[in-house]
């Protein structure tokens, strides 16, 4: 690499998410950015990662639909979706994460996605949990749930059901069972995002065919690496990570200090790539579902799965760096 490159790199390294908003890798923001890292934009395939059941490959960064995705879908300006949405599609991420939890997001994603002509090339995972937590699930309740996801949806056949934070596994793993047996999901899988759940989780990975497990993983929150991700591995069940970036959590840690100099060297060029980087460097992860309502975060995100990822010693690296930063 040149002196010429290398500066390019460090320098777009110093970005944090606030200065990277203003652009993207859309032509119109092409002036924003150095000649290294458009190159790598162009030019970079997008980090794939393989489902182990099947092995299909998806892209290894999507989108979620919590947080202030499901903010503004309850409000009565849904552009920023529409945006975010076709934003996705159009730097090549498929993999769309929902549930009808989460308010409105999936019925106002579904018409989005049907608006735009994207519903039947997006990975569409959505959820099922009609219990309440820690309680059964009736099953009629729980078709009529799953009748309604097909409908907003607006798709035959849904890739990803999961069971949404453990809500009676037996009960309503067991219609997903039934619905993949009959064509009508391509996989199913579980969740949790409650460290007191994991125990749980831990023991249906043991004894459920799962394609999927969904659960939560970042620098600063990495108790899943214990037996959990090994789980996964050798069980062959691939992991949708949710809250990467802790939700807010290290958005508040990270404030405005810049990104370390070293990240430059696995192509991160903002806080969000840097976390992005540091989950996807697990080869459990599958893929990593951050939840935004804004273009340009879509558009950050993205580059998260461009270039180089973090190997071990990197990663320790990271955790120091994240460490060392005041807690919130």
């Amino acid at each position: 690499m040149t002196q010429c490159k290398k500066a390019d790199n460090v320098r777009l390294a110093s970005l944090n998410r606030r200065q990277f908003l203003g652009a993207a890798l859309g032509a119109g923001a092409a002036m924003s950015f150095s000649p290294s890292f458009l190159a790598l934009a162009q030019d970079a395939s997008l980090i794939t990662r393989a489902i182990p059941s099947t092995g299909e490959m998806i892209p290894a960064v999507g989108l979620g639909s919590s947080a202030t995705f499901a903010q503004v879908a309850r409000s009565e300006d849904i552009s920023a979706l529409r945006s975010v949405l076709s934003r996705m599609a159009e730097l090549g991420g498929r993999v769309f994460d929902t549930a009808p939890g989460y308010g409105a997001s999936e019925e106002v994603a579904g018409g989005i996605a049907q608006e735009l002509g994207i519903h039947e090339t997006l990975f569409w995972a959505t959820k099922l949990n009609v219990a309440q937590r820690g309680g059964t699930a009736d099953p009629a309740a729980a078709r009529a749930q799953l009748e309604a996801s097909f409908q907003r949806i607006g798709k035959p056949v849904i890739d990803l059901i999961q069971v949404h934070n453990m809500g009676d596994p037996a009960v309503q793993l067991g219609l997903l069972r039934e619905m993949k047996e009959q064509g009508r999901i391509r996989y199913m899988g579980i969740t949790t995002t409650f460290p007191e759940q994991y125990d749980s989780l831990i023991e249906v990975m043991r004894n459920e065919p799962l394609d999927f497990i969904g659960t939560d993983y970042a620098v600063d929150n990495r108790e899943v690496e214990d037996v959990i991700l090994p789980l996964a591995m050798e069980r062959g069940i691939a992991v949708l990570n949710y809250a990467p970036f802790g939700r807010t959590r290290l958005w508040a840690r990270v404030g405005d200090r810049p990104v370390p100099d070293y990240a430059h060297e696995f192509d991160a060029h903002t806080w969000g790539q840097f976390f992005l980087k540091f989950v996807l460097g697990h080869p459990a992860i599958t893929a990593v579902t951050p939840a935004t309502s804004r273009p340009t975060n879509m558009e950050d995100n993205i580059g998260g799965m461009l270039g180089r990822l973090p190997d071990a010693a990197m990663r320790q690296r990271m955790i120091a760096t994240v460490e060392a930063l005041p807690t919130v």
